[in-house]
């Protein structure tokens, strides 16, 4: 009778079973290329920014001339160094800078959202007159209460004569002026 050599690789029973395959991660080439377009897309996000808001993002000084040379570039070179600058953020953590946009992009959509209630109030009491005067006190309790009576008045004679919102705006700046300073 003629022995076969034992063979332990062909056994699955969990003794020899080996955790050298638990620690191999396969990446398909596919996610690599989304991962790197996803790199990008913030990169061309960064570029898109202002000089204010660019200094509020923690970048290191290679990386911010290259956003900066970007932002200075046009055609095809522009996308050239978008590829540099995501090519770049590879090898960078990029959560920080993730979270420092996602914050500028959250403080925009409040003031637009403030912007749109004040719009809102202002209509109010151009409408509704002094009737909508208590709820505006309620809010800002310093506010001048002769002066808006004075805005509004004026804003009905322009609505009624077909002018210019001049007033109108008079009083979003206002409410503004009185939002900002609380």
């Amino acid at each position: 009778m003629i022995k076969q050599p034992e063979e332990d690789w062909l056994d699955d029973t969990p003794e020899n079973v080996t955790d050298d395959d638990d620690e191999i991660i396969w990446v398909s080439k596919s996610e690599i290329k989304r991962d790197a377009e996803e790199l990008k897309r913030l990169g061309a996000e960064l570029v898109a920014l202002g000089k204010n808001a660019l200094d509020k993002i923690p970048l290191d000084e290679e990386l911010r001339d290259a956003v900066e040379l970007a932002q200075r570039i046009k055609k095809e070179g522009r996308r050239r160094q978008l590829q540099l600058i995501g090519k770049m953020l590879r090898s960078r953590d990029v959560d920080p800078l993730r979270q420092a946009l996602d914050k500028l992009k959250n403080r925009h959509n409040q003031q637009v959202s403030l912007f749109h209630k004040l719009e809102a109030l202002r209509d109010r009491l151009i409408e509704q007159g002094d009737d909508a005067m208590p709820e505006v006190l309620t809010l800002w309790p310093n506010a001048d209460r002769q002066q808006l009576r004075a805005l509004i008045r004026n804003a009905k004679k322009e609505q009624a004569g077909n002018k210019p919102p001049k007033s109108a705006r008079q009083i979003f700046q206002y409410l503004r002026e009185l939002a900002e300073a609380q």
